[in-house]
């Protein structure tokens, strides 16, 4: 492959960018469409993207969609499931706190992607990387703290949990990208995100179908900003697997911090909400920790 450089880096700005636009929009279709219905809009409206974006990766780069192998289904399952599981905690969470607070505390996730990337890829941080992933961190832990008020333990854990959750899904879906061996990172990481859409849009439509029928049919009444947040949706992970075809799940994952920065002007424009002292602080974190990660790298 040749040297790519920081270009995964540049994927993953574009891809948190994308993400804080649709959790943006999930949060709002979550009132309407419940958190099932607004879990399922990212997957069953992103797929037909991603079919797109695979054609387009074919045109591109003058390369098939590859075999999967038997070593490509279990990561890619394990990718899909725990990000459904995650968007719903997620939802979840976002329901019960203030936007920003709510994307700092699932942003915890970069140290438990660097713990699964080391048990299950064997990829171990260097010292200064594993530094920045803990400073950036701590950012976010920082931004969610709200002295002088009660403990909220029900919305902190949903945010940990979904943290935890999207943590196994990158280092999942890295696993099945890496799986591939193929010549074309971009089609490898295409690939994989039309397989685990197909499998997320397919898995829920049939549990809609069966549990409830209604919030099927109030997803295709609320088409038109559901086409957005699917496309979206498939917009940040076509980025998101770009970025984990080229460097670790703990990398990609700790420059996403600056998810947080995007949630912030998000939720101020849209919902209002003004920054802390605290928060301000908590930001400044995340940037150290990012200007770190940028330079170990």
């Amino acid at each position: 492959m040749a040297d790519t450089g920081l270009l995964w880096a540049a994927f993953t700005i574009v891809a948190a960018l994308s993400q804080t636009i649709r959790n943006a929009t999930q949060r709002e279709l979550t009132a309407s469409l419940g958190t099932a219905g607004a879990t399922h809009v990212r997957f069953l409206f992103g797929f037909p993207f991603a079919v797109v974006f695979l054609a387009g990766a074919a045109a591109a780069t003058g390369h098939s969609p590859p075999s999967a192998g038997l070593a490509f289904w279990p990561w890619v399952v394990l990718g899909a499931l725990a990000q459904i599981a995650a968007t719903a905690l997620m939802l979840a969470a976002m329901r019960e706190r203030a936007f920003v607070v709510a994307t700092a505390l699932i942003k915890t996730e970069p140290v438990q992607v660097a713990v699964f990337g080391l048990v299950f890829l064997g990829e171990a941080p260097t010292l200064p990387i594993a530094a920045a992933i803990l400073i950036a961190t701590s950012g976010v832990v920082v931004m969610s703290l709200r002295p002088g008020k009660a403990t909220e333990t029900r919305p902190v854990l949903l945010g940990l949990a979904a943290g935890g959750l999207f943590a196994l899904s990158a280092v999942g879906y890295r696993g099945a990208i890496l799986s591939l061996g193929h010549p074309s990172f971009v089609m490898a990481a295409t690939f994989t995100l039309a397989v685990g859409l197909a499998i997320q849009a397919g898995l829920l439509s049939l549990y809609l179908a069966l549990a409830d029928r209604a919030v099927l049919v109030a997803i295709l009444r609320a088409w038109r900003p559901s086409v957005f947040a699917g496309f979206m949706g498939a917009l940040a992970s076509q980025f998101w697997f770009l970025a984990f075809a080229l460097t670790t799940a703990a990398n990609v994952r700790t420059l996403a911090l600056v998810e947080v920065l995007f949630a912030q002007a998000i939720a101020y424009i849209t919902f209002g909400q003004r920054i802390t002292g605290r928060e301000a602080g908590g930001v400044a974190l995340v940037v150290l920790g990012v200007a770190l990660l940028l330079w170990a790298n």
